[in-house]
């Protein structure tokens, strides 16, 4: 968690630098738009005006968005001891990075404005764009079930998975993919987003939340004891 909490600070002092690099690029092309205003996007030929340095900074900063993933999951890789504990601590340090990330950005640069003000989310495969209260709830549901996988596996009652239900969590996370990045190509062509796909969001974050909820109300009990310990328990009772 730890982890997690300093790599978002990280993460939102390079915001804060390219911000201080391309805001006033962004006035440049775009001066009727209020300068804390991420959208519309700078296009691939305003960065080719701008110079080649900065379509190198874009590819730049696709690297380091692809090792952001590879840090967490190489810390989840140290702290965890198999798989399942891996996926939750990554899961997890991925919420806190998130959250602490925007808490930051609002401490340095007072940006959002507000939970419904949009960001530019992720640049892979492709550009994702929401309000920020969206990434935020996943955030925050990331963390609380990797949390709860980990007690589980504490109480060594692992909460174990079946097939279906993992169809169900990544049919509901490409749902949420989809929500974020269905309107991609018009805010990478300098088009303002459109209206944000909350359907399609809302659906995909139940679906893969409840599919996690029917796994642990399936294993285990409400009063945390382990199926071994109710077992032990049964037979001495016999």
């Amino acid at each position: 968690m730890l982890f997690g909490a300093a790599f978002g600070f990280v993460e939102a002092s390079v915001v804060v630098y390219l911000r201080a690099i391309y805001t006033p690029w962004h006035a440049h092309f775009y001066p009727a738009v209020p300068v804390d205003d991420l959208f519309p996007l700078m296009t691939l030929d305003q960065l080719h005006q701008m110079g080649s340095e900065h379509v190198t900074r874009l590819k730049i900063e696709l690297g380091r968005e692809f090792a952001t993933l590879l840090m967490l999951g190489g810390g989840a890789l140290l702290a965890g001891r198999n798989l399942r504990e891996w996926v939750a601590i990554f899961i997890a340090c991925f919420g806190v990075w998130d959250v602490v990330f925007y808490l930051v950005l609002k401490a340095l640069l007072n940006w959002p404005a507000s939970l419904f003000t949009w960001d530019l989310l992720f640049l892979l495969p492709v550009p994702w764009a929401g309000p920020v209260i969206a990434p935020v709830v996943v955030a925050l549901s990331m963390f609380a079930i990797g949390l709860a996988i980990l007690w589980r596996e504490y109480q060594g009652d692992p909460l174990e998975i079946g097939r279906l239900r993992w169809m169900a969590i990544l049919f509901g996370g490409t749902l949420v993919f989809l929500s974020f990045t269905a309107d991609f190509v018009n805010t990478t062509s300098g088009g303002y987003p459109g209206t944000f796909h909350w359907l399609l969001f809302c659906v995909g974050e139940a679906i893969w939340v409840l599919a996690f909820c029917g796994a642990w109300n399936r294993g285990g009990n409400s009063l945390g004891f382990s199926r071994d310990s109710v077992a032990t328990t049964h037979q001495s009772d016999n």
